[in-house]
């Protein structure tokens, strides 16, 4: 085993501190990861805290992980020692159901192994990216390409491929129109990639103060508070980011006839709809998790070509809780980055 050193929530609530853990051995198909950067996500919050229910605690929280590879095992075809590489939300599955075989992990129908707060095919609790390594199978395990801004990667391992996901799967391009609510961790990729593929982006934010950043960021036009009524029926597709109580319906008719959105951002409470906004105009809602490993990779890629990245701000280990209360506050643009060498 290999001892190490991290950052855990010892029980639910309670602020995360140095954690002494082990890590299995690399076995054949295995590489170990020396973590360089990890993303602060909202989820991690949630799940810190066991506002979902069902955390495993101790938890060392952290699904966003760039690191660089120190040792692979023997059968390792697809990485060598000081390649640069990411690890996303899981970390194997079970391989044979349905979702698996079609490249859709994320929905694996037996056993995903999260990267952390679950548990391996042996049963042992998985411990995420706050931590010096991690040994992950070279199947789940994301190539990323040289010379980029690697803290400004690290997002892109969930709020990248969480945003890029539905966005594909609804054909995005040239000539859709598109709208993003809300403008934080998962919002602010959402408006990248969409103007990267094309699209003509409406951002619709709670803040006013954000319209610059949105438009920098790619977005044409925005709102804040009331929406302009000539807005209403123009967009083609939604992605709603934003995870907090709010009234989708008011966004629902600003879709065309056959529009859909589509819910990214996890809300504590369920979230009111006035059906007749979907039924009158054959609307779509619908949900999107993350991404499976080979969407995953093409999400990294395509960021790599146009040059994408999350913007960050970059903390050591030692102010993770201080990062926690800012980003439930909304005091962050648009995401934190822990600097995992500084444990």
């Amino acid at each position: 085993m290999i001892p190490l050193r991290g950052y855990a929530a010892p029980k639910p609530g309670a602020a995360l501190e140095p954690f002494s853990f082990e890590r299995r051995e690399p076995g054949e198909e295995d590489v170990l990861i020396d973590i360089l950067y990890c993303g602060i996500c909202h989820s991690d919050i949630h799940q810190a805290r066991d506002e979902w229910g069902g955390g495993l605690f101790p938890m060392v929280p952290g699904h966003e992980i760039v690191g660089r590879v120190s040792r692979a095992g023997l059968r390792v075809k697809r990485f060598k020692p000081g390649d640069v590489v990411g690890v996303g939300c899981f970390v194997d599955s079970c391989r044979t159901c349905a979702s698996c075989r079609a490249g859709l992990e994320q929905f694996c129908e037996n056993h995903l192994v999260l990267t952390y707060n679950g548990t391996d095919a042996e049963g042992r609790p998985t411990y995420g990216g706050y931590s010096e390594r991690i040994v992950v199978d070279q199947k789940y395990v994301l190539k990323v390409a040289e010379g980029l801004a690697l803290e400004r990667v690290a997002p892109l391992l969930c709020a990248g491929i969480t945003t890029y996901s539905p966005l594909r799967r609804w054909k995005v391009g040239r000539g859709t129109r598109v709208g993003v609510v809300g403008l934080g961790g998962l919002g602010h990729m959402a408006v990248q990639l969409a103007a990267a593929m094309g699209a003509e982006v409406t951002v619709l934010s709670s803040s006013k103060k954000k319209e610059a950043d949105a438009k920098r960021l790619g977005a044409d036009a925005f709102a804040a508070g009331e929406i302009p009524p000539s807005w209403r029926g123009q967009l083609d597709f939604m992605i709603d980011t934003v995870s907090a109580p709010h009234a989708i319906s008011d966004y629902l008719g600003l879709l065309r006839r056959d529009g859909a959105m589509v819910l990214v951002g996890v809300s504590p409470q369920p979230l009111p709809l006035a059906t007749a906004a979907l039924i009158l105009k054959r609307r779509r809602l619908e949900g999107s998790l993350i991404g499976g490993v080979k969407e995953t990779q093409e999400m990294l890629d395509f960021c790599a070509k146009k040059k994408i990245g999350a913007e960050v701000e970059v903390i050591p280990a030692s102010r993770i809780n201080e990062g926690y209360e800012r980003t439930v506050k909304g005091d962050v643009r648009f995401r934190f980055v822990v600097d995992v060498k500084t444990l």
